[in-house]
């Protein structure tokens, strides 16, 4: 097999198992905001550590999601003009796309977060609800951290791009469907 292929390969598992991890911190967070109503409705009781637990989950099911959302083809796009073009156009279309916004914006995304997040954590910033969760840097780094993965996704996607304008894919260019 060639080697941008078996990369091309690499790097969308990659992307799967973020959506299958995405799929999984989803039932957490059903499972959390099921605890959540049972304990406030039928026992009167409120955890500000759980209801914060609930966006933390959220935030990271979206974040994480993303990538995902981009290795098949779900994320947004003007369909209307897109779907009518030839594989080579779309491959064309992702290429360009990807190289002169999604990568830039991806890498300052993760250098800027990074030093959000490293604050947090310097500082030992925590919530400002009584209750509330420790550690508010785990959920800062998340940002940073999706976005290298949205950054690896997007060098899936123009190892796709490449493959297909140098005719190594036997199906026609295509995204798989959601």
């Amino acid at each position: 097999m060639d080697f941008l292929i078996s990369l091309e390969n690499g790097v969308n598992k990659v992307s799967d198992w973020l959506g299958k991890l995405t799929a999984f911190l989803f039932v957490l967070m059903l499972l959390n905001v099921f605890y959540d109503v049972v304990s406030r409705y039928l026992f009167n009781q409120v955890s500000i550590g759980m209801q914060e637990l609930e966006w933390h989950l959220h935030a990271t099911i979206f974040l994480l999601g993303v990538p995902y959302a981009l290795r098949v083809g779900g994320h947004v796009r003007v369909d209307l003009i897109y779907e009518r073009l030839s594989s080579k156009k779309k491959a064309w279309v992702d290429l360009i796309g990807t190289l002169v916004l999604l990568l830039p914006f991806c890498l300052l995304v993760v250098w800027y977060g990074y030093d959000f997040a490293h604050e947090a954590y310097t500082l030992g910033e925590t919530s400002g609800d009584p209750g509330g969760l420790p550690y508010r840097w785990i959920i800062k780094s998340m940002i940073p951290v999706s976005f290298g993965f949205m950054a690896l996704s997007g060098i899936g996607l123009l190892l796709t791009s490449v493959n297909t304008l140098r005719g190594a894919h036997e199906q026609p260019y295509q995204h798989t469907e959601l």
